[in-house]
């Protein structure tokens, strides 16, 4: 089969629309004493009908320059949609008298939620059934689940436009019925113990930074703000401790944070108090558990966290003493706390591992798990008093599987697996671990996957994929729909590189700010080695991207556009400076300790040197495959519509540039599972079709 750029070279009436030319309108800005002009700046402007023409124009010539991969689309979203079990139900979860679960029905877009009282036996209550509430929209996304402590009522948020501005709704459980009370732009939420009285926190209308605290009693007003962060750079939010004692509401910014804690049973009419002022560079979070206070803290150089004990009592720093020691080159992610047991959450070399301690022995022990590539994360322990700890296990070949922990007694039993129908056998696939060296000597992990029989001669193509910001680091997961790639000879890697916390505090500390080119320099230097050891070939390189991972696409093919074949940039964050100098943007003061501050020359100038829309030249690029969605609030549509406008003017290549806008989404997509499936049917094709292969 011809590959799709050779197909549309012989066949020019498939080219007989030419692609859309964004109209230039003169806008300059004065920036640190140097003019700089930006002819696409209009087309921010999303109430302006010449915008909505240009986004479906592109959209109209994506159609177009695709149509002859609507088969093979077609054939890949059977294929995706024949590996899920369309008609399922996740493992249930007792969390007071009830069971808890979601289950999907075939055909059927959204999940819906369930409960069962005393056992599975009994007869199912529908708690919210998503495809109901999501009747007659384009978009639905249930945002928090809360019921009240008596399990009469339940709290939830939905979001129907993709913006993420989620509303508060309450039903009464007993009788179906939806009650009148109600609130706007709510971040988090949680129930005093009354069963009447909720507590949430909601965002700013404009920048969506999420800074007051309110309380509702049932049937009354809405009381406060009663408490309002006035820092730019924090966001707020609220939880509550597993033994259902304490809520605390958090207030952080990228280094640093500060609790404000109250008793459940006076949360209805007590304010919160301080736990510990806000000290610049101190991280910490709180739980509690049988009179303690315990503090996951980086105070005093523990850079990757440490557990210290307080009493409830008088929990003053002098008072703290150390539960669990700072260990350099291991991450301590988090603490679950239980009646009679504790599990440390931790991560060292991109690998994610649980421990547990038994209160009564004073005995930690790892839990263990068979392969030497994998993630381990905990999932719905809702249960204080529980002799058992549920987690996921999966690896790039194991699919997800729920397990019960038997503290006691040291043995896991699995509850679920995700079904691959289609006769799925993990034996015909192989996952390892590959070490790549950086130009500055930094050893980088990659996680990869491979089917079976897989000649290393530099032919195979390769799929790389990244995301190297905030901290977040990419699991060793497994994707069923991965296995399209696989089948068809594509190897699959993730480069965790700089600025995520794979390998703790200080690989995030290494790709954020002043370092954030080790970001795009470790995407790179992975890439070369992929190559150098004949794993695939520049030509047979496909990378991928989303959102501040999009932004690593669009810097690295400025950077190096002939080390690769082609790259989808999802929502990415690509036009950098605009968005970093316009404080009424979402999120963008927040974001200044994690990319730096514009308005400061050093950081303006460091900023613009990788910023995609701003390095763009007039050279060749490889095929480029632009996704965003027009109601994102994370990263505006209007950047990668920009990116795309400009660069069609400066490509001297004949690669296609492809660019597709969900009309009716927000940052993640179509929220739809068989929408979602769709769209990665189309990239999937899109990418294949990019190295030749087109079934």
């Amino acid at each position: 089969m011809l590959p799709g750029l050779l197909l549309l070279l012989l066949a020019p009436a498939l080219l007989a629309q030419p692609a859309p030319v964004a109209k230039r309108v003169e806008h300059s800005e004065v920036r640190h004493g140097a003019t700089l002009n930006d002819p696409y700046y209009w087309l921010r402007e999303k109430q302006n009908p010449a915008v909505s023409s240009y986004l479906e124009a592109e959209n109209a010539y994506t159609d177009q320059l695709t149509k002859h991969l609507d088969p093979f689309r077609e054939a890949l979203y059977k294929e995706l949609l024949g590996r899920i079990k369309q008609t399922d139900l996740s493992v249930p979860q007792l969390r007071g008298t009830h069971y808890y679960y979601s289950r999907t029905e075939a055909g059927k877009q959204y999940p819906i939620q369930c409960r069962r009282k005393g056992s599975m036996d009994a007869p199912e209550q529908i708690v919210l059934d998503l495809n109901e509430l999501a009747k007659g929209l384009k978009f639905f996304s249930l945002g928090a689940l809360k019921v009240s402590p008596n399990e009469n009522l339940v709290a939830y948020t939905s979001d129907t436009s993709g913006y993420r501005q989620y509303k508060l709704s309450v039903r009464n459980l007993n009788n179906g019925q939806t009650l009148s009370d109600s609130a706007e732009r709510i971040t988090s939420l949680e129930w005093a113990a009354d069963n009447k009285t909720l507590l949430f926190t909601t965002e700013d209308p404009v920048t969506k930074r999420s800074n007051q605290l309110w309380r509702l009693s049932l049937g009354t007003k809405v009381e406060g703000p009663l408490y309002e962060d006035p820092d730019e750079l924090y966001s707020i939010f609220l939880n509550q401790t597993r033994d259902q004692k304490y809520l605390m509401l958090t207030s952080a910014s990228t280094d640093t944070s500060e609790i404000r804690d109250v008793p459940t049973a006076k949360a209805a009419v007590d304010p919160m108090k301080v736990f510990l002022p806000r000290q610049k560079g101190h991280r910490y979070s709180v739980d509690h558990r049988d009179g303690l206070f315990y503090i996951r803290t980086n105070r005093d150089n523990a850079k990757n966290f440490k557990v210290m004990t307080a009493p409830v009592s008088n929990p003053a720093v002098a008072n703290w003493k150390e539960f669990l020691p700072h260990q350099p080159t291991v991450l301590l992610q988090g603490l679950d706390l239980f009646q009679d047991f504790a599990v440390a959450i931790e991560k060292a070399e991109a690998i994610n591992t649980l421990r547990h301690l038994d209160f009564k022995t004073g005995q930690w022990k790892p839990l263990a798990f068979p392969e030497p590539v994998f993630t381990a994360l905990p999932s719905g322990n809702a249960i204080y008093a529980t002799k058992t700890y549920r987690y996921t296990y999966q690896s790039m070949v194991t699919p997800s599987s729920v397990f019960d922990y038997d503290v006691a007694s040291g043995q896991a039993t699995l509850l679920k697996q995700q079904e691959v129908l289609g006769g799925y056998d993990p034996q015909n696939y192989v996952s390892e671990r590959v070490w790549a060296t950086a130009r500055d000597g930094v050893k980088v992990p990659m996680s990869v996957v491979y089917k079976k029989g897989l000649i290393r001669d530099g032919k195979a193509p390769l799929f790389l994929y990244a995301y190297g910001s905030y901290g977040i680091g990419m699991p060793p997961n497994f994707s069923p729909n991965r296995l399209s790639l696989l089948d068809r000879g594509m190897t699959y890697v993730i480069a965790h590189i700089r600025g995520g916390n794979d390998l703790g505090e200080a690989w995030h500390d290494d790709g954020m700010l002043m370092k954030k080119k080790n970001t795009f320099n470790d995407f790179i230097d992975c890439a070369e080695h992929l190559v150098k050891t004949k794993w695939t070939s520049p030509g047979r390189l496909v990378i991928e991207g989303g959102s501040a991972g999009g932004l690593l696409v669009g810097a690295v093919v400025n950077i190096r556009p002939d080390l690769f074949r082609a790259a989808h940039a999802a929502v990415p964050f690509v036009d950098v400076m605009n968005t970093m100098m316009d404080a009424t943007l979402p999120l963008t003061v927040g974001e200044y300790l994690e990319w730096g501050n514009p308005n400061e020359k050093a950081a303006y100038d460091y900023m613009k040197s990788y910023s995609p829309y701003d390095n763009l030249e007039k050279r060749a690029y490889p095929s480029l495959l632009v996704t965003t969605s027009f109601n994102d609030s994370q990263v505006m549509y209007w950047e990668p519509a920009k990116y795309v406008a400009r660069l069609r003017t400066l490509k001297t290549d004949k690669n296609p540039l492809v660019f597709k806008t969900n009309m009716g989404a927000g940052h993640g997509g179509a929220s739809g599972r068989y929408d979602r499936l769709r769209d990665n049917a189309f990239e999937y094709a899109w990418l294949l079709d990019q190295v030749g292969i087109t079934e």
